[in-house]
């Protein structure tokens, strides 16, 4: 295993319902009107990303994976930043129908 700080490893996910109901339970929230982000400290000494992009919100499949691999971008540039925090990302129905610059600033905002 590499050390590349830059990677999005299976340690820098959030894998189980325990680990992302202990966010719901206990997070800060920053919103807008295309991402909700919820952060919650993990005793860790990494960052641990969950999405919950839902079909509801975002219907289709090609658009709900373009906002992940954003997200998890967004996620692995900042991740040295991030140490010790997990964090769960919500989607609005608006994010689907955003560009891309505009989705990538909103996220750099949180």
């Amino acid at each position: 295993m590499s050390n590349n700080k830059f990677e999005f490893t299976r340690a820098n996910r959030l894998l189980t319902s325990a680990d992302f109901k202990k966010v719901f339970d206990n997070a800060k929230k920053s919103g807008d009107k295309y991402f909700t982000v919820l952060v919650s400290n993990n005793n860790l000494n990494v960052a641990r990303l969950g999405l919950a992009i839902s079909k509801k919100n975002t219907r289709l499949a090609v658009q709900r994976n373009r906002l992940k691999r954003l997200i998890r971008e967004s996620f692995r540039l900042n991740n040295e930043t991030l140490l010790g925090i997990d964090i769960v990302v919500l989607a609005s129905y608006r994010a689907s129908k955003q560009n891309n610059p505009v989705l990538i600033s909103s996220l750099d905002k949180h």
